[in-house]
């Protein structure tokens, strides 16, 4: 064991972009679980119909899904950039956005619920950094208020999408807005009114 402490410790060069796509690799298996399993425990129990092995199966197989791909994602991204630097001698300023395509592409390019919403979280995350980024390079000016002007900008957008061209949306949010906003339009008794939905 401490010939291997001693090998990771000093390792350099080739040797060290190797050992960590190998660290990569797990982080992005640990860091998916770790991401996945609770989210999908949660909102399996409170949004699926089926069985509890039916349930155990879906958090299992979404879980192993997102830890999958990110450690494959991380391996692509990685191995593409030490390839990159050794070819070119050092790293260029697209070199990240090449391997992040590369390994999007394979990685993330099947359109599944897992993909779907790792993607869609990115989205929205890269919209505020290009947003934030126009402004560090001065090409726009600083707005004021900048938050409350988005987020109003968001909830009028979403709740008319929502409203005319409902089917434009995802469906857990479509859903997600059938409950609070069209569920709540039918009652006709204490219990559907305050204790059930429906």
């Amino acid at each position: 064991m401490d010939a291997f402490n001693h090998l990771l410790a000093s390792s350099t060069g080739g040797q060290h972009d190797l050992l960590s796509i190998v660290k990569g690799f797990r982080n992005g298996a640990v860091y998916g679980a770790k991401v996945r399993f609770p989210h999908a425990l949660v909102m399996t129990f409170l949004f699926r119909t089926g069985s509890l092995q039916d349930k155990m199966r879906f958090i299992i197989r979404a879980t192993y899904q997102h830890s999958r791909n990110l450690a494959f994602f991380v391996t692509i991204y990685k191995t593409l950039m030490a390839v990159q630097r050794n070819v070119k001698g050092k790293e260029h300023n697209l070199d990240s956005f090449v391997a992040g395509v590369v390994g999007g592409y394979f990685v993330f390019g099947k359109n599944n619920n897992v993909n779907n919403q790792i993607v869609l979280y990115l989205f929205s995350r890269i919209l505020v950094g290009l947003a934030k980024l126009s402004v560090k390079k001065q090409v726009l000016p600083e707005p004021k208020q900048t938050f409350p002007v988005f987020a109003a900008l968001i909830w009028g957008i979403v709740m008319w999408l929502f409203r005319h061209n409902r089917d434009t949306l995802q469906g857990s949010l479509q859903a997600s807005m059938q409950y609070l906003y069209n569920d709540s339009e039918t009652f006709d008794s204490f219990k559907n009114f305050l204790w059930h939905n429906k």
